[in-house]
């Protein structure tokens, strides 16, 4: 614990000295970030992940082989966010057939004992039954329409024949060399053999996942879930004093989510329940619409988001059945929610007013942001949205010898108490904007506590301002934090030294900042009504890119 805590430390001081040149480890070319087509486009958080859908779609393939085949590529070359050792939120349109949804979340194991492990922050302890293979193979099986083995091949060839590492990619994993060199599988894969970081443009070959995503792709889940590869996983992590069991992996299943629906401005909203948190992303929305706002002063529209997500995050703790998925994205209980906010204070309650035993939960604060994004929509309008995680950078920070992936970190007070066999809740939210009953925007984000504040932001940017798509996901955006306001400063705009001041007047406590992907990182696609292209768009903070597909 007091190690992690230096490093911690040490991590976040190098951020603050680092600062303009994480802004240079980030920066794609920008004609690399946005894509139009009426032939499909893709956002991902990876451009390996994003030529990889395009190379789906161009062979003749849906948004959901396209998708699958990016998310199992951003398993290869993005491994400190998301990998098939983690979890998945998956939100599906087809226009024959609605929205559909996969919740893929990690579950705590049959004889997991909370109490045996509260305060452990990483290791084979926190680690608990994944669900991106077999979510990714559900949505492939039911919505898809290439095999397997042709999805998951541009993944398997970048694990065998090797990539060249990206630097965000390599500055996340140097930020936390320090705790992999605890564990020998993770140093196996992640470090030098001098126990270095790995270097920015160093090719990067990863055999033994190779073998386990070439398995998968031949045998399907159950070699992951029942086969030697579960054997594996089982040996090393009850070796090493964790909980995983054959039998919770063999049970495991993908389960169908519960589509929650609301509205923003007369546009529908549609996202999913628990685990996700698309009834909390509808309920801030909503209540911002009941907010009196003066959409010409700046400050006013940041106090209104601020007020309007804290207000529907007191709600995240309180989500516990359909009852409250109803409850929470009515209309009445947005009116509620903003009626108490305007009463605290006569007009918009300041930052001093806020109740703190009510605020944002510590369990659902995160210091940096993780998790990895990716939106896909094909000629046929289809749409995918997918959200993957393993946690925090590098996830448990444990991967099996012999396997070459890491493993999510889910339990150990990360996610707050976990009961066995159960899926905690987080923060993943991946959305679908309908104008007219017809899908407009499709968005999610990465980035912990800041995915729903993020969506907001821009969903509001995209129908209160009229912003074009990437204009919205450029605008710098707002945050509550539990002690106050945070803004967001991008290229010395919109905020500055006068609104932190004019924000320090009404009691905020303001914290202003410029951390590449801090802000959370929206990878998202919107549809041109005039030209009936979709436009594609990556978040400026992240390495990932837009690509259109070109039919053939």
């Amino acid at each position: 614990m007091k190690n992690l805590l230096i490093l911690t430390m040490l991590f976040f001081a190098s951020c603050a000295n680092l600062a303009h040149q994480t802004d240079d480890i980030y920066q794609t070319p920008p004609k690399k970030k946005i894509a139009r087509s009426s032939n499909g486009v893709v956002s991902a958080a990876h451009p390996l992940a994003t030529n990889a859908a395009i190379k789906m779609l161009e062979a003749g393939g849906n948004a959901m082989d396209a998708a699958v085949a990016a998310a199992f590529t951003l398993s290869v070359v993005e491994p400190s966010m998301s990998g098939i050792g983690g979890r998945a939120q998956i939100i599906i349109y087809t226009p024959t057939g609605g929205v559909h949804g996969i919740d893929a979340t990690t579950q705590a194991p049959a004889f997991y004992e909370f109490d045996d492990t509260a305060g452990v922050e990483y290791g084979y302890q926190t680690i608990a039954v994944p669900g991106v293979v077999k979510g990714l193979t559900d949505g492939l099986s039911e919505f898809g329409s290439l095999p397997l083995a042709k999805v998951m091949n541009p993944a398997i060839s970048y694990a065998q024949n090797g990539f060249r590492l990206l630097p965000g990619e390599a500055f996340r994993q140097k930020s936390v060399n320090e705790v992999l060199k605890e564990f020998s599988g993770t140093w196996q894969y992640y470090l030098n053999k001098d126990s270095t970081a790995k270097k920015a443009g160093n090719w990067v070959i990863q055999s033994d996942l190779a073998n386990v995503l070439k398995a998968i792709s031949e045998k399907g889940p159950d070699v992951f879930y029942r086969g030697w590869i579960a054997q594996a996983m089982v040996r090393d992590v009850r070796q090493n004093g964790g909980f995983l069991t054959l039998e919770s992996l063999e049970n495991y299943r993908a389960e169908k989510s519960h589509i929650v629906a609301g509205s923003y401005r007369g546009f529908g909203i549609k996202a999913l329940w628990l685990p996700a948190y698309g009834a909390i992303t509808i309920e801030a929305l909503q209540i911002l619409e009941q907010l009196p706002v003066n959409l010409n002063e700046k400050r006013e529209w940041a106090r209104a988001i601020y007020h309007a997500v804290q207000a529907a995050y007191l709600d995240k703790k309180e989500q516990k059945n359909l009852d409250d998925a109803a409850r929470f994205t009515s209309t009445s209980w947005a009116k509620k929610r903003a009626l108490e906010t305007l009463l605290m204070n006569g007009t918009v309650i300041d930052g001093s007013t806020t109740d703190k035993k009510d605020s944002i939960p510590e369990i659902q604060k995160d210091l940096d942001g993780h998790t990895s994004h990716l939106t896909v929509v094909d000629k046929n309008g289809m749409i995918v949205s997918l959200t993957q995680t393993i946690g925090p950078t590098m996830g448990s920070k444990v991967a099996t010898p012999g396997l070459g992936f890491l493993y999510a970190q889910t339990m150990g007070g990360y996610l707050g108490e976990v009961e066995p066999n159960l899926r905690v809740p987080s923060h993943i939210s991946p959305v679908i904007v309908f104008k007219d009953d017809k899908p407009l925007i499709a968005l999610g984000a990465a980035g912990g506590s800041r995915i729903p504040s993020s969506i907001v932001n821009v969903i509001s940017n995209i129908i209160d301002y009229k912003m074009p798509l990437s204009e919205a996901l450029y605008a710098p955006r707002v945050h509550p934090l539990e002690e106050g306001i945070n803004l967001e400063v991008v290229d010395g705009t919109r905020w500055n030294e006068d609104d932190s001041t004019y924000f320090s007047q009404l009691g905020y406590t303001v914290e202003m900042g410029r951390l590449p992907g801090k802000f959370g990182r929206i990878h998202a696609v919107m549809l041109d009504t005039l030209t009936g292209e979709w436009i594609g768009c990556a978040d400026p903070d992240w390495e990932g890119t837009a690509e259109s597909a070109g039919w053939k």
